[in-house]
C-alpha cells in the first residue's frame, strides 16, 4: 500500500500507519463500505492513503473511501489526499461532508448479491488484455455503463465478445471486498443489443468469481428499475443499499 502524506508534513508521532488505520476503519459487513473494504484488503496494492482515508490509484479506479463513520479528521485527511478543488467519488453510508464542501451528487444505489445465478463459462467469450484497452475504452464511451479507466483492467478478469473483429460487448471485475467480487462494466454496443450477450457475460464472469472462491455482486442506480429487475431475474438478490456521492473539496482548506 502506498502512503501519500500531506506535502511537507509527516504523520503525528505515535499515530497508526495507513494499513493499521484502514484495518480498523470498517466494522460492519464488507459490502456496507465496499471501496474501503477492497482497498484495505485484496486491492491494497492499488491504495493510496492518509490516516483512515483511502483512494484507488487514479489511473485504475476513481473511487475514494472513508471509514463507516467519518469524523472531522477523516475529512481533513481526504482533503489532503486529494487536493483543493478535487471531486471525490464515494460509495458507502452517505455521511454528509463538512460545511464548505460542495455536494455535486448524492443518490441511493442498489446492491445485488448472488442468490442462485446460473454461472457458467462461455466458449465464445474471449479474455481481454491490456492490448484490448483502447477498444474497451471506446466501447465504454459509446455505452456509458460507468467508470472504466486506462488501468481498470488490472482490477480483475474482463471478458468480451467480438463480431467481425470488433469488440461489441464486455463485462469484468472491479471492487473486491474480502470474499466478494463486483461484476462491473457490463455493456453492449447498441447495434447488438437484445441478443442476450450481456447476460452471457455476467454468467461467465460470475463463474470465474465463484471458481476463485468469492461471491459475485454488483451495483446499479436505485432508480434503474429495469436493470434491477434484469439482475434479479438472473438470480441476484437485493440487499440493503448504499449511497453514491460526488463531493468537491473546498478550494481553500480553511473553508472545510
Amino acid at each position: 500500500m502506498t502512503t501519500t502524506p500531506t506535502t511537507g508534513s509527516a504523520p503525528d508521532a505515535g499515530s497508526p500507519s495507513v494499513a493499521e488505520a484502514a484495518a480498523n476503519a470498517s466494522t460492519g459487513h464488507p459490502l456496507d463500505n465496499p471501496v474501503h473494504s477492497s482497498l484495505a484488503g485484496p486491492h491494497a496494492r492499488f491504495a493510496q492513503g492518509r490516516g483512515r482515508a483511502l483512494r484507488y490509484d487514479p489511473e485504475v479506479c476513481p473511487f475514494v473511501a472513508l471509514p463507516d463513520r467519518p469524523d472531522a479528521r477523516d475529512w481533513t485527511d481526504v482533503a489532503s489526499l486529494m487536493g483543493p478543488g478535487a471531486v471525490i467519488a464515494l460509495a458507502g453510508s452517505g455521511a454528509p461532508p463538512p460545511d464548505g464542501w460542495e455536494v455535486l451528487y448524492q443518490g441511493p444505489g442498489a446492491q445485488l448479491v448472488d442468490d442462485g445465478v446460473a454461472a457458467a463459462p462461455d466458449e465464445e467469450a474471449i479474455r481481454l488484455t491490456t492490448a484490448d484497452v483502447p477498444e474497451m475504452l471506446a466501447l465504454i464511451e459509446r455505452t456509458d455503463p460507468g467508470p472504466f479507466l486506462s488501468r481498470s483492467i488490472e482490477l480483475g478478469s474482463y471478458l468480451g465478445f467480438r463480431r467481425d473483429g470488433e469488440l461489441i460487448a464486455m463485462a469484468g471485475e472491479r471492487l473486491r471486498p474480502p470474499g466478494w467480487t463486483e461484476i462491473s462494466a457490463v455493456c453492449t454496443d447498441s447495434a447488438h443489443r437484445g441478443r442476450g450477450l450481456a447476460t452471457r457475460l455476467v454468467h461467465a464472469v460470475a463463474h470465474g468469481i465463484r471458481q476463485r472462491g468469492d461471491t459475485p455482486f454488483l451495483h446499479a442506480a436505485a432508480e434503474n428499475t429495469s436493470a434491477i429487475r434484469l439482475y434479479e431475474s438472473l438470480g441476484f438478490r437485493l440487499r440493503p443499499g448504499i449511497v453514491f456521492q460526488a463531493v468537491r473539496v473546498p478550494e481553500d482548506p480553511a473553508d472545510g
